[in-house]
């Protein structure tokens, strides 16, 4: 026990001893470290002064109000225009509009004929009556230009639109 007792004295003293080194060159290096470094705040922006804005829109029509009438049951009144589901489908009413394209037109005793060709490359003859396009297009007009329908759309309320459409000789 007497043993243990001075081995740890001898521990302890020479610890202490060790704890009792010249700390000079930490000092002097903390000292070259603050000196060597200068702190720098970067100034404050400047702001642009406050630009009032005047609204310019409030007499226009309001984005958050329904334009189409309502009447209390929640039908539309436009829902009035329906498509015919009765009426026999024209080989032209399977493609999408955009996926056909005007090649010319045709003239035969005083009628004038579209020239309508199809994704397939089949090239049909319409006049005006005739119908196409995926969305109930009847076709109102045909010049040397262009053909000119009227689709019949939903709203997205529940009830039908009509949308003016054409098709451009030459374009797709």
């Amino acid at each position: 026990m007497k043993l243990i007792t001075q081995t740890l004295f001898c521990v302890s003293i020479l610890s202490i001893s060790a704890c009792s080194q010249d700390t000079a060159d930490l000092h002097t290096f903390i000292a070259q470290t603050k000196s060597a470094t200068v702190g720098s705040v970067n100034p404050l922006p400047q702001f642009k002064p406050y630009e009032s804005f005047s609204y310019s829109a409030a007499e226009m029509r309001d984005p958050f109000v329904a334009t189409v009438d309502i009447d209390q049951e929640g039908a539309t009144k436009t829902s009035l225009l329906n498509p015919d589901s009765t009426r026999p489908r024209q080989p032209l009413e399977i493609f999408p509009l955009d996926t056909l394209s005007m090649v010319g037109i045709l003239e035969q005793n005083q009628n004038l004929w579209g020239l309508i060709k199809d994704p397939q490359n089949i090239v049909h003859r319409v006049q005006v009556g005739n119908y196409m396009g995926q969305s109930e297009g009847r076709i109102t007009e045909i010049s040397e230009s262009a053909v000119f329908l009227v689709e019949i759309i939903p709203d997205g309320i529940g009830g039908y639109i009509e949308r003016d459409a054409s098709i451009a000789i030459g374009g797709q």
